[in-house]
């Protein structure tokens, strides 16, 4: 399906005054019919002025306003004949219709929820006001779109299962695609969001781990979830819009808005966390501890200060390993006497 963009019909204020002169020349036409029928002459001025009256609303449904950023997808009787994208006051052919199979579909999005509101809240004010919520629902939007899909349940490379949740730009590029490829390219947008979630974070740990490929070339790298997310935005917005390239989308930017481990094993992950903490700390720790005394040895050797056998060194070392890597501050105790 190619799209067929109309131009040249910026002519609804022309058709408009025209309309509503012939409407002004009826009611003229009845009244002057009238009088031509009281006085016995022929009744044509005045059936014409009334089959006007009675069918001259009719030219009024081609008028068409569109607003920036606004499209309208039109058939007649099944047959697609174009789509009007300016801004602006259109007048087609009265008995063209707007097709938007997603006018209804209320997804977690910009620009869905704040209508649906301010439609429930007309309908529940003006219930007269339906059909004209209908006619401005089949307007498609070109802006560009915010989807926030729902969080996720995704097991990650290790089995470990996390919750996520993107957020992705999107604006329609095609409408004839968007409206007669998919049956509602709203909904089809979503689905292909979660299938391409799916796809990319079970390629990828939560957390940095050994002898893991994720760019696929057989080597083991340090990408994450947690560490390369904007490698893995864009790997999904490159996984979706090939998907949704079909239905005339096109993705513009998908980031992450949340991620975290799943609850049943959050708790346990952050023990895991703490406890791969604590061991770094104490390395490191035990690694200062070891360089101060050496250098304390090769001080006490160097100056001369005192003459220590292997026995007294390593009464030393353990005494000095004890005051400096232990939690606690260290108590000593002064030996007055000999050290024998």
């Amino acid at each position: 399906m190619k799209e067929i963009v109309l131009k040249g019909r910026k002519n609804g204020m022309v058709m408009l005054l025209v309309i509503l002169a012939l409407y002004i020349l009826a009611i003229v036409g009845c009244v002057f019919g009238g009088m031509d029928v009281y006085q016995e002459k022929s009744p044509v001025l005045l059936i014409l002025s009334c089959i006007w009256l009675g069918i001259g609303w009719i030219p009024f449904c081609g008028l068409k306003v569109l607003k920036p950023q606004e499209a309208l997808v039109l058939t007649l009787f099944g047959k697609y004949v174009g789509t009007l994208k300016e801004d602006g006051f259109y007048f087609v052919n009265p008995f063209c219709t707007a097709v938007n199979p997603a006018a209804k579909t209320k997804l977690n999005q910009s620009g869905d929820v704040d209508s649906g509101a301010r439609a429930v809240f007309a309908m529940a004010q003006n219930p007269a006001a339906a059909a004209t919520a209908e006619s401005v629902n089949k307007k498609i939007s070109l802006k560009i779109m915010t989807l926030n899909n729902n969080r996720q349940k995704i097991n990650d490379c290790l089995g470990n299962p996390v919750e996520i949740g993107i957020a992705v730009m999107w604006r329609v590029v095609d409408t004839a695609k968007a409206v007669f490829t998919v049956d509602n390219y709203k909904e089809y947008l979503s689905l292909q969001c979660d299938s391409a979630l799916r796809n990319i974070v079970r390629i990828y740990p939560y957390d940095v781990a050994p002898n893991v490929d994720t760019t696929g070339d057989g080597i083991a790298d340090e990408g994450s979830l947690r560490g390369s997310s904007e490698i893995v935005a864009s790997r999904i917005r490159d996984e979706i819009q090939q998907k949704v390239a079909a239905a005339g989308l096109e993705i513009i930017e998908a980031r992450i808005t949340y991620l975290a481990y799943a609850p049943e094993i959050a708790a346990v992950m952050l023990q895991r966390q703490q406890a791969s903490a604590i061991i770094d700390a104490r390395k490191m720790i035990v690694d200062g501890a070891v360089g101060m005394v050496e250098l304390a040895l090769e001080r006490l050797n160097e100056n001369q200060v005192v003459e220590l056998d292997e026995e007294r060194k390593a009464a030393m070392v353990s005494n000095l390993l004890v005051v400096l890597c232990g939690n606690h501050d260290a108590q000593p105790i002064v030996n007055s006497g000999s050290l024998y």
